[in-house]
């Protein structure tokens, strides 16, 4: 549950070692937002979010180990498995002037370089390569486009739209699906007859 103020940045997976740091699914563009705001909070389900101080970050296979003032063995680190960590807004990095943060353009209009309007961009979900956005249409229909730099054109926050230009066939894919192939009846097999015994 997103609390107002506040914008979820990763989510505590385990303990690493003993020593109480916390291994983060990272949501952040870049780990560096760990050691660039005065403190993280953590939320578990509906309970207002608890504020802690980072002492340490660094980046581990992928994800972010923290180390927080106050988790110091592993216990520590254990009761805090599965908890949101969310940063407050007024704490974020500013951006260059073309750079922004994911969770500003969440329910923003999607459309075409023509106009044509696609959806509205809903989430988005991470793989090894980039994010994805998840854009939803007005009959429900999930598209996912990957969201890099040659197929995202254009961002107006003011406006609430981004011009995308998605490659060669991927509308197709989930808007004019072709019809599932007719499966092919399969011959039916002869019944054999009984060898005859050799005299």
């Amino acid at each position: 549950m997103k609390q107002t103020g506040f914008v979820i940045v990763g989510q505590i997976v385990k303990p690493h070692g003993i020593r109480g740091e916390l291994c983060v699914k990272s949501h952040a563009q870049s780990p560096e937002l760990f050691g660039q705001v005065p403190s993280i909070h953590l939320q578990e389900g509906a309970k207002p979010p608890t504020a802690h101080t980072v002492l340490a970050w660094r980046e581990h296979k992928g994800q972010v180990l923290l180390t927080l003032k106050g988790v110091a063995d592993r216990d520590a680190a254990e009761a805090l498995r599965g908890r949101e960590v969310l940063v407050r807004e007024a704490d974020l990095p500013d951006l260059d002037e073309d750079e922004h943060y994911l969770y500003q353009l969440m329910g923003c209009r999607v459309t075409l370089e023509d106009g044509t309007d696609l959806g509205v961009l809903e989430h988005f979900f991470e793989t090894a390569e980039q994010d994805t956005w998840v854009i939803v249409n007005e009959a429900g229909i999930e598209i996912l486009l990957p969201a890099v730099p040659e197929f995202v054109l254009d961002v107006d926050l003011d406006a609430g739209v981004i011009v995308v230009a998605p490659p060669e066939g991927l509308l197709d894919l989930y808007l004019n699906p072709e019809p599932p192939k007719a499966k092919p009846d399969r011959p039916k097999r002869a019944k054999s007859g009984k060898r005859a015994k050799a005299s």
